[in-house]
């Protein structure tokens, strides 16, 4: 396969990277065009009840959250807001802590940008 393209399954791809399918993190020789510095994607899985107990905290990057099924409530420190119909979707800048529930079994994609390591 050449290294300037990738097809694969979100599902299947997400388990070696926590669940991250682009981003700095993705070895260029086994991940070819998914390793890069621009972005990171996420494909989420989380399952009713399932929640990040612990805030980010002082991440300098911007995050767009999509919902694709489910209901998922998303806690900033610039207040929470809860995605339930699919499309729905949050974007927020540097110095905005958060946290997260799922309230049903939900599936977000996540787009971090810049991809920075140690992060």
């Amino acid at each position: 396969m050449a290294d300037n393209w990738y097809g694969g399954n979100a599902n299947d791809d997400a388990d070696r990277h926590r669940g991250w399918l682009l981003g700095h993190f993705v070895d260029p020789v086994d991940g070819g065009v998914r390793a890069t510095g621009d972005l990171e994607v996420k494909w989420g899985v989380h399952p009713a009840g399932q929640a990040r107990p612990e805030w980010t905290a002082g991440d300098q990057r911007t995050t767009m959250l999509l919902l694709v099924s489910g209901r998922f409530r998303l806690d900033l420190t610039a207040g929470s807001t809860t995605l339930a119909r699919q499309g729905d979707y949050v974007i927020w800048g540097p110095g905005i802590d958060h946290s997260w529930a799922a309230e049903e079994d939900s599936v977000v994609v996540t787009i971090r940008w810049p991809s920075v390591p140690g992060h």
